[in-house]
């Protein structure tokens, strides 16, 4: 089994670590408070410890924390990431008044690609950040088939994230590898979705899907 390391103990975070810890890999919670109680993981597996801590035990990471500081706050962990695969499912944007993604904060770049900017030694993929957090780690809560993509620019990276994604209920034919990191671009502008979907489905689980 694999030692999976997800940093952030939001909503998202806990998913994705409640649900790797469920398919049997060895998971630690990054956690900027680690003595403080997390009542979510209680009795789930999960290990809460500092971020570095979690970063450096790990063989893969998720980063689950805010996609508008995620590049610098990473950026503290170089050390801990060296040689590291990490998984950005984060998002950023500007928002408007009622706090819905309007755009993206620059069109230019992308979280994921500023993560590697910051991270030159640690291999980034993005991924599961066209989905309802509940989808990402079981993806057959919806009705029909979901897509999970992929970005990043190395190979073997890709296939280690998929390989996780397989064992949280990703079928081979639900994953989509979009090519090179710059495709995080695409990606997290399709977050401007999330106001019109919430406004149209309420907050049932969702996912962006291709068919073709």
């Amino acid at each position: 089994m694999t030692t999976v390391a997800v940093l952030g103990t939001g909503i998202v975070g806990i998913t994705l670590a409640t649900g790797f810890a469920r398919a049997g890999h060895t998971v630690l919670a990054g956690s900027g408070h680690p003595d403080r109680p997390q009542e979510a993981l209680t009795g789930t597996g999960v290990r809460v410890v500092a971020h570095a801590d979690a970063a450096g035990a790990a063989d893969v990471v998720f980063n689950a924390t805010p996609g508008e500081v995620a590049a610098q706050f990473l950026g503290g962990l170089a050390a801990a990431l060296r040689g590291r695969v990490l998984a950005d499912v984060s998002n950023a944007a500007v928002r408007g008044p009622d706090g819905f993604p309007t755009g993206p904060l620059d069109p230019n770049t992308s979280v994921a690609e500023e993560i590697q900017r910051a991270l030159p030694d640690t291999r980034v993929v993005k991924t599961l950040n066209t989905m309802d957090q509940r989808v990402m780690t079981d993806p057959s809560v919806l009705p029909t088939p979901p897509t999970a993509f992929l970005a990043g620019d190395d190979p073997t990276a890709k296939a280690a994230v998929s390989a996780l994604l397989h064992d949280v209920g990703w079928h081979n034919d639900w994953l989509l590898d979009l090519g090179p990191l710059t495709a995080a671009r695409a990606l997290e502008s399709s977050y401007v979705m999330l106001g019109p979907i919430i406004q149209r489905y309420g907050f049932a689980p969702f996912s962006l899907a291709i068919a073709h």
